[in-house]
């Protein structure tokens, strides 16, 4: 799915104390376009640049993750271009941007993603419930063991569940705080977290009694994605592009790029590529799903 696109990580180059919005003109006939954030959108962030840059050799695309909440503080702070978010920006940020720029920042839905929850490929489990998972992740939450969940790993295998979550900070870990646990309950002590969407999924893939979750588009063979209900003893669902589009998987979010106000020049043109046809097909090449696919 991912072999046309090298997913090559750019070095992005800060530009301190920049506060005007718009790409740089590094040169006569040359423009840099410096994009961060959520590391969700690492891989498709990438896929749209090499592509883009095939037909458009004059602009260089500089890509970087470390995670939504830093891609909308370098926004603010005039170190990129586009902030890559899989969280809505906070109240707070969007006072930041309209103190900072005199303006409001511009929000664009580019896809959708429906965070997947991965196990050990060997692991029995086909379907977990939410209210199973905030039993797994919640403060307080009861669910510890595997065989609490019809699923033994069998003998010589450890029982007990090895939560593999995100750091906090970023949009991965927010959404699922409040799509899993509710807004009034925290995360428990003790999860194994990792930086990287990718990270997750490698962890869990040698990890046989682990579970996290990543977004779907981060699937190997290593690993299985298990269906979703909503409720213990329901059917669960399947976290494919198709259940996402329907409505049925109920833990899907948009995936979201933000300007410091409306975008212009070679920036424009870049947001407008994205959400045209051929961007939208490398959406859908990456297993994500194409907003297209979501109406």
């Amino acid at each position: 799915m991912r072999g046309r696109f090298s997913l090559v990580l750019w070095a992005v180059v800060a530009a301190s104390g920049c506060v005007q919005i718009g790409a740089q003109q590094e040169s006569e006939g040359s423009t840099t376009i410096r994009v961060e954030g959520s590391d969700t959108m690492v891989n498709i962030a990438q896929a749209w640049a090499e592509t883009y840059n095939l037909k458009h050799r004059e602009v260089s695309i500089q890509v970087l993750g470390g995670g939504s909440g830093v891609g909308i503080a370098s926004l603010i702070d005039g170190n990129c271009d586009i902030a890559n978010s899989s969280r809505k920006m906070k109240p707070d940020e969007i006072e930041k941007v309209e103190a900072k720029y005199r303006t409001k920042p511009k929000e664009a839905i580019v896809g959708y993603d429906a965070l997947a929850l991965y196990v050990h490929k060997a692991n029995p489990l086909e379907t977990i419930a939410l209210d199973q998972l905030a039993e797994i992740y919640g403060w307080d939450g009861g669910i510890v063991r595997w065989s609490q969940l019809g699923a033994a790993l069998g003998s010589g295998r450890r029982d007990t569940i090895v939560r593999i979550s995100r750091q906090a900070g970023c949009g991965t870990y927010a959404y699922f705080r409040e799509a899993v646990l509710g807004k009034s309950r925290d995360y428990k002590l003790g999860s194994v977290d990792q930086s990287g969407s990718k990270a997750v999924v490698a962890l869990v893939s040698k990890t046989p009694g682990g579970i996290g979750y990543s977004g779907m588009g981060y699937q190997t063979p290593e690993v299985k994605m298990l269906r979703v209900a909503k409720h213990a003893g329901q059917p669960g669902v399947a976290p494919t592009p198709a259940n996402a589009k329907n409505g049925s998987y109920p833990i899907t979010r948009p995936l979201l790029i933000y300007t410091a106000g409306e975008p212009t020049g070679p920036v424009k043109a870049y947001l407008d590529w994205i959400l045209s046809a051929e961007g939208q097909e490398v959406v859908r090449e990456l297993g994500y799903v194409s907003l297209g696919e979501h109406e």
